[in-house]
């Protein structure tokens, strides 16, 4: 991997202009565990100037606190310099860094102890101050230290926790959990888009249903996503949902995501977010709405969370049709294909398979979908047009917001396969929509439409 080489190189050359230089970090954690990490970061005690003098491609990212960006054609590797950390007084950064020729002064001052373990490239030998390689043998995520201080420092660890937690398959250790639960109110003060790269890759990583649980053991999900605490305790009718109430329903769909899209996974958490805002009892529970309700808090909740518009849309979209594949053995074969050409069907149709597996587990809607799909090739799913617009204008109608009435109902026969020719498009247009006057046509109600 072209990253790991680029950081042996650059531990090498550190190490013959005599300083000391280690991989750190998570790159060693994975690789302890027998993993093969992506990225590879490297400790010294040179000093950024000493860095950048010895590495001319490099580029400075925060000289303030020691780290640089050495890089090359393939790859890049960050190196800071050793160091300790002063007051915090954002919950963010230090105020001021002290840089440190003691490798150990630097390890006490990160995060989690699986993350403070330097290991020479060299000998694969591991220096170790904290104790970190028992921890990952007890799978255990332990804060460094003072869990209080190590969160008040940086509130962004509270997530972190969660998200090393549910990835790894881990505990989070007693005294680190609960300082997270003492002192949760913290996330507030985390940037929206920081919380939402925490989620995002709680959600895709691997892990996503033991990650909610946790967010909801520790109290971080009645903060940062109180929509989706509120489905906790809403029951659904048993005959459809045997599984339990709305929050169980959800963390069996999360339980089944195996590395998804960002997008599939965030409408697996979010399809029914609008079913506790609906709940009623008439002769059976009910969530009239919930879909429009899910759609809005969906929109809501992504936009506070700054996600993009094309991922809002997306998901959006998600958690509008989530309900339409029952009614699929029902359409009209122009609606059908429709349905079954819309954009990122596939991550429809597997948001579908989720949640009649969290549920009743029929899969007949399915099974039909993905037998469609193979039954109609592309060029049947959206055919070129019989009819155009321009063709419309030639006929003598008059443009205007009518065109897209007539034309959908050309493409509806086109798709269920009633006309075949432009000529019997035409015959078609003539016979719903005809002219009485120059350019005029009536409408269903006998009113002549411009």
């Amino acid at each position: 991997m072209e990253a790991e080489r680029l950081a042996h190189e650059v531990i090498a050359k550190l190490r013959h202009a005599g300083h000391q230089a280690y991989l750190v970090g998570g790159c060693v954690r994975d690789v302890l565990l027998g993993g093969k990490p992506q990225d590879f970061d490297v400790a010294t005690d040179a000093r950024p100037d000493r860095i950048m003098s010895l590495f001319p491609n490099s580029g400075c990212v925060g000289a303030h606190f020691g780290v640089v960006l050495v890089r090359d054609l393939l790859a890049q590797v960050e190196v800071a310099t050793f160091r300790s950390d002063n007051d915090y007084t954002d919950g963010r950064r230090p105020a001021s860094v002290h840089f440190e020729r003691d490798p150990r002064q630097d390890v006490l001052r990160r995060d989690f102890t699986i993350n403070g373990l330097l290991m020479d490239p060299e000998t694969g030998a591991v220096l170790d101050y904290v104790d970190g390689r028992a921890d990952l043998d007890r799978r255990v995520i332990r804060a460094i230290g003072d869990p209080a201080v190590r969160f008040q420092e940086d509130h962004l660890r509270l997530l972190r926790a969660v998200r090393f937690a549910a990835r790894l398959g881990f505990a989070i250790e007693p005294a680190t959990l609960a300082a997270i639960r003492r002192d949760h109110v913290l996330v507030r003060s985390v940037a929206a888009e920081r919380v939402r790269d925490e989620l995002a890759r709680i959600l895709t990583e691997g892990g996503a249903r033991r990650g909610f649980e946790l967010l909801d053991e520790s109290g971080l999900l009645a903060v940062i996503l109180p929509e989706v605490a509120a489905m906790k305790g809403v029951e659904q009718p048993p005959q459809y949902h045997p599984e339990g109430d709305v929050w169980v329903h959800t963390l069996l769909l999360l339980e089944g995501l195996h590395h998804p899209t960002l997008t599939l996974a965030l409408g697996a958490l979010l399809h029914d977010v609008g079913k506790p805002n609906t709940f009623r009892v008439a002769e059976r529970i009910r969530f009239d709405g919930h879909v429009e309700e899910g759609v809005r808090l969906t929109h809501q909740i992504l936009t506070r969370l700054r996600f993009s518009n094309e991922e809002i849309e997306k998901v959006e979209a998600l958690v509008a049709n989530h309900m339409k594949f029952k009614d699929l053995p029902n359409m009209r074969q122009s609606t059908l294909k429709r349905f079954l050409r819309m954009a990122d069907f596939l991550e429809h149709l597997e948001l579908h398979r989720l949640d009649v597996m969290a549920s009743n587990q029929r899969l007949e809607s399915y099974e039909l979908a993905r037998q469609k799909l193979n039954e109609f090739p592309d060029e049947h799913l959206k055919p070129a047009p019989l009819v155009t617009g321009a063709d419309l204008i030639a006929a003598g109608y008059h443009a205007g917001p009518i065109f897209a009435t007539i034309l959908n109902a050309v493409e509806d026969a086109q798709l269920e396969g009633r006309i075949h020719t432009a000529g019997e498009g035409l015959a078609l247009v003539r016979e719903m929509f005809p002219i009485d006057a120059p350019g005029r046509l009536a409408d269903h109600s006998g009113k002549r439409q411009r």
